[in-house]
This record gives structure tokens, sequence and C-alpha cells, in this order.
């Protein structure tokens, strides 16, 4: 199943059913007086989030959702029978904009969350409603509303703890498939990484965070180029950030790494100034392919130019990973603190 994350489809709500103008004609009853009966409600259309879906793949299929309407009213004060609501299932994530308005009407962020989002129309109601001391046969009944008519764009933002950032071939890709179950598509060559992949880290036995590897950015992504702008907003909701920056001359048309970490940030800063905001760690990848001495050079560059030492990784040997996964462990439950106190 493809990965889609963007969908724009057309809700329609039921409408709800006429209410009914009718008298009682019994045998031995005279003067039967109006009994009309209502309109059915029409059937609502309601979003739902799933953790069993990580994609918009099956709303692209189909761009118009109708929900049923509501039955007529009968006569002898017999309502008519509302529609059932139309539930759509989308992944845990996803946001519904009105495209006319461009207003965010619901961020379904957990699993089960519900939002209404086009009501169904009101029955009806019949002739008997209308029945009075001046009007004793009344002659009409109201008719059912029409449902909410709406034109959605649905956004899917990944839910994730922990967001890896860095250029394309910064072994974003062989890390997460090392620390994790997800099994994401490995290659020497760039924009191997197409689509985020999600994984499960488990930390011993005290619990586990989400991963979420995005594609590589360039230099120029918050403006559109490259792949890395179209999924960067599936970092937004991730607590921090891991710069994965490689080590290694032999990748990049940037040789420098702090110059690659420079330019990272200035993406991250010109895509949103709130996620280039959040907590961070950067981490020097593919020591493995780099001498001892090289690689002293490339931390104490880090450590004159920007102040600080980044920690040092090698997917393939897995050397410092361990480390690694610790540290965000670490990360992440301080933040999970501070916002308890909170």
């Amino acid at each position: 199943m493809a990965f889609i994350d963007e969908v724009e489809i057309h809700c329609i709500a039921g409408k709800g059913g006429d209410g009914c103008s009718s008298f009682r004609r019994e045998k031995y009853v005279p003067r039967g007086g109006p009994d009309g009966g209502d309109g059915g409600r029409g059937g609502s259309v309601i979003f739902r989030a799933t953790e069993r879906k990580n994609t918009l793949e099956d709303l692209r299929r189909r761009h118009r959702y109708n929900a049923g309407g509501g039955t007529n009213g009968t006569s002898k004060d017999c309502h008519g029978r509302g529609a059932d609501d139309m539930v759509i299932e989308v992944p845990t994530g996803t946001q519904i904009y009105d495209i006319e308005t461009g207003y965010m009407l619901a961020d379904l962020e957990s699993h089960d969350d519900e939002a209404e989002i086009c009501r169904g129309g009101r029955g009806g109601r019949g002739n008997i409603h209308f029945k009075s001391s001046n009007n004793r046969t009344p002659r009409f009944a109201e008719l059912g509303q029409m449902g909410e008519d709406r034109h959605l764009r649905l956004e899917l933002k990944l839910l994730a703890d922990v967001g890896l950032l860095g250029f394309p071939n910064a072994g974003k890709s062989t890390l997460i498939s090392v620390i994790s179950g997800a099994r994401p598509k490995i290659a020497d060559y760039p924009f191997t990484t197409l689509i985020p992949n999600l994984g499960v880290v488990r930390v011993g036995f005290e619990g586990s965070f989400v991963v979420a590897d995005i594609p590589g950015l360039v230099e120029g992504a918050s403006d559109g180029v490259g792949l890395g702008h179209r999924f960067l907003k599936h970092v937004e909701r991730s607590r921090f950030l891991v710069h994965l920056v490689s080590a290694s001359e032999d990748d990049e048309s940037i040789q420098d790494p702090v110059e690659r970490y420079r330019v990272l940030r200035g993406e991250l800063e010109a895509f949103s100034p709130d996620l280039a905001a959040r907590p961070e760690m950067v981490a020097l990848t593919k020591s493995d392919a780099v001498d001892e001495e090289r690689m002293a050079e490339h931390l104490a560059s880090f450590q004159e130019v920007l102040g600080f030492t980044p920690g040092v990784i090698s997917a393939v040997t897995r050397d410092g990973v361990q480390e690694l996964v610790d540290a965000c462990w670490r990360q992440l439950r301080a933040i999970l603190d501070d916002g308890e106190e909170d």
C-alpha cells in the first residue's frame, strides 16, 4: 500500500426525512385530528482515528462520501427512521481542514478520537405538532433539513517521540533498522527513503519510544527542493529531534560536518521556527568509515565552532548506538516529567 499523507474529499451528510401531514380516518372516530409523524434524522459523517492505519491511501480511491438520509414520517404519528452515521476511519495524527475556509475542523491525535465533521439534517416535524386552538386541522408539515456539505483536505502527521533528520545517506534508515523492528529500504544512493518510516524502540524493561525516519533533506528543502520539505511536517509532533550528520567526506557535496549541521538547522528554522526550538541531539554517523584522527578533528571543530561535542555512532558496527538510544530515552523521560509538572 502506498504512503499517502494528503487527500481531498467531498463529504455530504444525510438529509432529514420530511414530516407527514395526515389526519385520523378511523371508523367511529369523528373529527379525527392531525396524526402526521416526524421525519427521521439524516446520518452524519464522522471521522475516527485508528492505529490500524498508517496512510490515507484508502480515501484517495474514493472522493465522495454520502451518509444516508432519514425516512419520511407517516400517519398515525409514526416517526421516520433515522439514518446510520457514516464512520470513516483515518490514521491517528490526521488533521481535517475545510477547503473553502481553510479552518482546521479536527485534529485526531489519539486512537479512537472522533469528530463529527458533517452533521446530518434534522427531520421535519409532522402536522401533529402544529395543532392549536386556532388551527385544529393544520394541513402542512415541515420538510427535512439538508445535511452539511463540506469539501475537506486531510493531512496526516505521523506521531513519533523522536524525529531523525539528516541529509540523504546520513544513515537514518540503517539506524532505525538497527534500533527497532522497522525494515525500511536501504541502498547506497540518495533518496533511498521516499516515505517516512516509524519504528518502536524498546528500552530494557522500562518502556519504549517511537522514532520517525524522515526522507533526507537537501539545501533549499524549505523552499521545495528535494523530497524532505514534503515530509518535514511529520516531525512537527516529535517531542525532540536527532540530527544525524555523516562524518564521512565521501557522501555529500558539503564536506565539513559542521557546515552540514548548519545547513540542516537553517532548513529547519526556515520551515518552522517552533520546530527548530525543540530539544535536539546531534550524532556523527558512519564512524567506521573515518579514522580516529579525522574523527577527533570533527569533534574538536564542533566544540570550537558550536560549543558542544556531538555523539559518535556507527549503525553498521553498532558502536555508540546503545548510548544514543539511552540518551534519547533519558531526554524523553525528562520532557515527559517536565510536562507533568506543568
